[in-house]
C-alpha cells in the first residue's frame, strides 16, 4: 500500500521504483502520497497515470508529481551521497542507432524525449537540499562501462544522474497537465559496475533527509493562477482523506542501483 499524508497545501504524488525508496520518502515528509510503481519507465508511467486519474475522479487531484529514489551519479561532479534535482527529465536511450550514431525520437520526428520541471521549484528544492542540478537521464538498461558513461555525458552535457523511471513519470504527469520534478540521491557512480562501492543504505538515508528538507516547499500551495490560465494543472483540494488506493509493486529493497 502507498504511504500517504494529508498536506495542508497542494497534494503531492511521489513515485518511486521500490518500497525501500517509498518508505524513505515517507519518513522524510509524511505529508505526501508515496507509491512504489516498479522498476523502469513503463511501470512508472502506468502507475502514475492510474494514480492521477483516480485522484481526479475522486475530486482531489494532485498539484505536483515527483519521481524520486536512488540512482547513479556522474562522477566526479556528483559523488556518492549527493542529492540531484533535475532541470530536465530525459529519455536517454529512446530512439534509434544509425550509421551516424544515436538519434533520439525527437530527431526522428516521433515525439518528445525531455520534460522540464518548473524552474523556480527546481531552484528552491536544490537550495533547501544542497542538491546538484542538471538533466537526469532515464535509461532502460543501467550503464555498466566507462565507454557508455562517456557516451551519455557527451550527448547530454551537464547530466547529473542516471535512473530508470523519471521520464515515464514525467510523460504521464505532462499528459495530465500536472507539473513534475525528479529528486535522486546517489548510491553509486555511473560507469563500471563495482558492487563493493555501492552505498545503498546511505543513499536511502540521504533520500529521507532530502524530503525532510524539501517537503515544505513541495507541499506549499502555489500562488493562485487567473481563471483560464492554469494550462490544465490541478491545484489541491485540502479537504477529505488522501487517496490510498494506489497500485504498488511488491518490491523489496533494491539489490543494486542504476
Amino acid at each position: 500500500m502507498p504511504r500517504a499524508g494529508d498536506p495542508d497545501g497542494r497534494r503531492v504524488l511521489v513515485v518511486t521504483a521500490v518500497e525501500a525508496e517509498r518508505d524513505a520518502v515517507a519518513a522524510g515528509w509524511p505529508a505526501v502520497t508515496a507509491v512504489a510503481a516498479g522498476v523502469g519507465p513503463a511501470a512508472a508511467a502506468a502507475v502514475t497515470a492510474a494514480e492521477l486519474t483516480a485522484a481526479l475522479a475522486r475530486g482531489r487531484p494532485y498539484g505536483l508529481v515527483v519521481s524520486a529514489g536512488i540512482g547513479g551519479g556522474f562522477a566526479p561532479d556528483v559523488p556518492v551521497g549527493a542529492t540531484a534535482v533535475a532541470t530536465a527529465l530525459i529519455a536517454a536511450d529512446l530512439g534509434a542507432v544509425t550509421a551516424d550514431g544515436f538519434a533520439d525520437v525527437t530527431a526522428l520526428g516521433f515525439g518528445a524525449v525531455s520534460h522540464e520541471p518548473p524552474p523556480e521549484l527546481v531552484r528552491e528544492v536544490a537550495a533547501l537540499t544542497g542538491a546538484h542540478t542538471g538533466p537526469i537521464l532515464t535509461v532502460s538498461t543501467v550503464t555498466g562501462t566507462a565507454a557508455r558513461a562517456a557516451e551519455l555525458t557527451a550527448r547530454h552535457p551537464g547530466a547529473v544522474a542516471e535512473a530508470m523511471e523519471g521520464f515515464g513519470v514525467a510523460e504521464a504527469a505532462t499528459r495530465a497537465g500536472v507539473p513534475v520534478l525528479e529528486v535522486r540521491t546517489v548510491s553509486n557512480a555511473v560507469g563500471p559496475r563495482d558492487r563493493a562501492a555501492w552505498r545503498i543504505p546511505d543513499a536511502l538515508r540521504a533520500l529521507t533527509a532530502a524530503f525532510r528538507a524539501a517537503g515544505p516547499a513541495l507541499t506549499a500551495q502555489p500562488p493562485a493562477r487567473p481563471a483560464g490560465t492554469d494550462g490544465g494543472v490541478h491545484d489541491t483540494d485540502a479537504t477529505g482523506p488522501p487517496v490510498t488506493g494506489a497500485r504498488t509493486a511488491d518490491a523489496t529493497p533494491p539489490e543494486e542501483a542504476p
